[in-house]
């Protein structure tokens, strides 16, 4: 398939709007008119690229409603991918339309125009407490999620750190040893298999809680 496959039945979409459509006008992939509103600009491509934003983006400098037209992504990936540039377009002030191959389906998306997203005060309120929770800094901006130090994961080792010189302890005694308040709770969900019930709340460091230790013994600070 060519870029130029979606070129008619972009075309027909907003003929059926009453507008006026040329291909390749200028820098433009597609250039639309009606009556006296300002001129739309649709950049064409197979799938979503920088390049693509990019293009729009320069668009943008000449006329103020610009949309991108691309073949639609099939799948479950590709409707989160899908989704995530919905989002990205919006926040770029650019439409979005889809061409489903199977019927030559135009989809409109999203419309150019500015965009004002709600903040979640709920995810803000989680992340600074994610960032309350780390001990200092122990993980590389930019690393992958494989083996990143979470505040669980360092409350999980203070736990371990202080059964391994102290010996099995009621998670109470654990809690307040370590200043982890969650102690007995975490040592009962046991996530990495560091912990083992000895008694009614008293908690022992397992094998796995050794290796655990080893493991992670340096820590970035």
């Amino acid at each position: 398939m060519r870029e130029s496959d979606l070129y008619a039945p972009i075309k027909t979409h907003f003929q059926a709007l009453g507008y006026k459509v040329k291909g390749e006008v200028g820098a433009a992939d597609v250039m639309a008119l009606r009556g006296t509103e300002p001129p739309v600009i649709i950049e064409l491509k197979l799938g979503f690229s920088l390049t693509l934003f990019h293009q729009a983006i320069e668009r943008l400098k000449v006329v103020d409603d610009v949309y991108i037209a691309v073949v639609r992504p099939e799948g479950k990936l590709g409707y989160k991918r899908l989704k995530a540039n919905i989002t990205l377009c919006r926040r770029l002030g650019i439409g979005l339309l889809t061409l489903r191959l199977r019927d030559q389906f135009i989809e409109i998306h999203c419309v150019p125009g500015p965009y004002a997203p709600r903040k979640s005060a709920k995810k803000a309120k989680s992340m600074a407490k994610a960032f309350d929770r780390l001990d200092g800094d122990p993980n590389d901006g930019g690393a992958t999620r494989q083996g990143l130090v979470t505040g669980y994961r360092q409350d999980a080792l203070k736990c371990a750190a202080y059964l391994m010189h102290a010996g099995a302890k009621k998670g109470m005694v654990v809690a307040q040893s370590t200043g982890v308040p969650s102690a007995t709770t975490l040592m009962r969900n046991n996530v990495y298999g560091w912990f083992e019930k000895v008694g009614v709340g008293v908690y022992s460091l397992s094998l796995a809680g050794e290796k655990g230790l080893l493991d992670w013994r340096n820590l970035k600070k």
